[in-house]
């Protein structure tokens, strides 16, 4: 029997995911037209997320240079894998904006859109004739987000931007890695990620302010700032006391003891105290209640300052004993703990599973994939998975023709470059 958990969009019926034999929900978003104008990677995740939950979402992408993340990373057969997922619930067409049929085209998706994503360089859009002023003019209720490195002002509005300088700039890196080592970027486009959640959730803030005001409105988001705001109160701990976070590497500066630990079969687990009383419970696991009854260990900061004896109680423990008599010792005594898994564990992880977090979609070039769920689960109008990434330009003529457009005059587009 397959497991429920990788077939189709099946989760639990209570955690709000269809049953495998059940017809996909249309989705809390359905009936919502977005259009995804926007390359690697905040505004495309951003345009996935609204098409998970039932948003009609229209990829365009220039005719002869497609979206570059279809030849990002390992590839199986010349097909890019990374755009299987990030191409997710999308149709797909070609358009050449900065041509007069392209501008004139995508004006007439724009008339019947609710969302515009784009992350061109500010200007870029006006220059071809697109900008907020022709975009509201034939659609006032229209939302466009616009996604930038440093947003649509202000001295580096112009510059090129990418996660990784948001990374930087934000003081995520200033604060990451070993205190005697370089400041270090994550090796994934954490930046990105965030900034696409950040994105949908501007998005339907906007939509919910159309409701009221009836009127559409610009989005303006800049990969710089959500970076900034996931990193806690930093800037209130500099305004107020001067204080300035340095690296700490898997310590952290607030509570102790947090690192990562090696196991005994050579297995690797991280933990966690951030409440007093886990603190208090892994202390007595390890064989060290004395150091509960220090005044020090009352707070996160004062165990923060003891953090290499507590550190090496819970190393020395963990190192005499296996991966997995450690997880059933940390479980039985309530501490928190996790192992640290690669991907390989985590597609088999039995949690994982039961969530039914990772699942398998039927493709058309690759038979199958697997790939990551929908973001959550609703109970009454849960996302769903379609399908995945469909190739450069299929849906051109099919939207096209939605729009009136003849065969002819589809053609003569095709002919004069703006498809």
């Amino acid at each position: 029997m397959t497991d429920p958990s990788l077939s189709g969009m099946s989760r639990p019926a209570a955690g709000g995911r269809p049953a495998p034999e059940s017809a996909p929900s249309p989705g809390p978003l359905a009936g919502l037209r977005v259009l995804d104008l926007a390359t690697l990677f905040a505004g495309p995740l951003a345009a996935t997320l609204l098409g998970d939950f039932g948003a009609e979402v229209i990829k365009v992408e220039h005719p002869r240079r497609p979206d570059p993340s279809r030849g990002h990373g390992p590839a199986k057969d010349g097909i890019g894998l990374w755009w299987k997922l990030l191409g997710r619930n999308k149709k797909t067409m070609t358009l050449d904006l900065s041509l007069p049929g392209g501008r004139d085209v995508l004006l007439r998706l724009a008339a019947g859109a609710d969302v515009i994503v784009e992350n061109f360089r500010p200007g870029t859009l006006e220059k071809w004739g697109l900008g907020w002023a022709e975009l509201s003019a034939v659609n006032p209720r229209l939302v466009l987000a616009r996604i930038t490195g440093f947003g649509q002002f202000g001295p580096y509005a112009r510059r090129p931007g990418f996660g990784t300088l948001a990374e930087a700039m934000s003081g995520f890196a200033a604060i990451t890695g070993e205190p005697d080592g370089p400041p270090t970027l994550p090796p994934f486009g954490l930046a990105d990620a965030i900034a696409a959640l950040t994105t949908s959730y501007a998005v339907m803030a906007a939509l919910r302010g159309r409701e009221a005001t009836g009127r559409g409105q610009v989005v303006d988001l800049a990969l710089i700032e959500p970076m900034l705001t996931v990193l806690g109160p930093q800037p209130l701990w500099y305004d107020q006391l001067g204080h300035v976070q340095p690296r700490t590497g898997n310590r952290s500066a607030n509570v102790a003891p947090r690192n990562t630990y090696r196991t005994a079969d050579g297995s690797w687990v991280a933990v966690s105290t951030s409440a007093e009383s886990v603190a208090a419970r892994v202390m007595r696991l390890v064989g060290r209640p004395e150091v509960i009854e220090e005044p020090w260990f009352g707070t996160g900061s004062g165990r923060a300052q003891h953090a290499d004896e507590l550190d090496a109680a819970v190393g020395d423990w963990i190192a005499r004993h296996d991966r997995a008599e450690v997880l059933a010792a940390f479980e039985e005594a309530e501490a928190a703990v996790a192992p640290i898994y690669d991907i390989r564990e985590v597609m088999t992880d039995p949690q994982y599973r039961a969530l039914g977090s990772i699942t398998e979609i039927p493709d058309e070039e690759l038979g199958t994939v697997r790939m990551q769920n929908v973001l959550f689960r609703l109970s009454e109008t849960p996302g769903a998975i379609r399908w995945a990434g469909r190739p450069h330009g299929a849906d051109t003529d099919e939207v096209l023709a939605g729009l009136g457009l003849t065969g002819p005059e589809i053609a003569g587009l095709r002919a004069a470059g703006a498809l």
